[in-house]
């Protein structure tokens, strides 16, 4: 038995684990449908109401080896959990635009060189009119971000090495929480979170 708050030993098949945020209470729970779907991505405590009361089983325990006490009994903390029972999820079309999830989309790279992308552009410039939206926005690099500048890639010879699409499926919902994921959860969120 360990001590209170002391860390398991790491299983040296398992990923590196992360680094833990600053603050555990705002840490990140993966959650899945009872079928393996990704949810969301579930506050901490959150996810252990849902473990503790039975309504979801533990997938994966974070890879740090983290455990919280009660007077009663031990949990250690998971990476990913998943549903006891299955819930159906409304459909919805559209996936909202974040940065993160265009960044995703276009995989870091730029859409007009193909460099390391650090920004996003609008394709047809906001002042000209164009919308913020999937199909207007792409992710670009600082560089070719000002040699743009307001105008339109036919005044400048430009092309997109890629036509931009609006992405579907409900893993690109979860992408807001890329950056604090741990590599567990990428199996789950398809190669787009790799």
């Amino acid at each position: 038995p360990r001590a209170p708050g002391q860390r398991r030993p790491r299983d040296p098949g398992s990923p590196a684990p992360s680094t833990p945020p600053a603050n555990p209470h705002r840490r990140r729970v993966l959650l899945l449908n009872a079928t393996f779907e990704p949810l969301t991505a579930l506050p901490l405590r959150r996810a252990i109401v849902l473990v503790v009361c039975g309504k979801a089983e533990v997938v994966h325990e974070d890879p740090t080896g983290l455990t919280l006490h009660s007077p009663t009994r031990t949990v250690e903390v998971p990476s990913v959990i998943r549903l006891s029972s299955y819930v159906r999820v409304p459909y919805r079309a559209q996936v909202p635009l974040t940065r993160a999830g265009l960044m995703h989309r276009d995989r870091f790279r730029c859409a007009y060189c193909g460099a390391r992308a650090e920004t996003v552009d609008h394709v047809v410039p906001r002042s000209r009119g164009g919308a913020h939206s999937w199909q207007n926005c792409v992710a670009c690099c600082t560089r070719c971000n000002h040699r743009k500048a307001d105008r339109s890639l036919a005044e400048l010879g430009w092309r997109l090495r890629v036509v931009p699409h609006a992405p579907r499926g409900q893993h690109w919902r979860l992408l807001d929480h890329a950056g604090e994921a741990d590599p567990l959860w990428r199996r789950y969120l398809g190669s787009t979170a790799a």
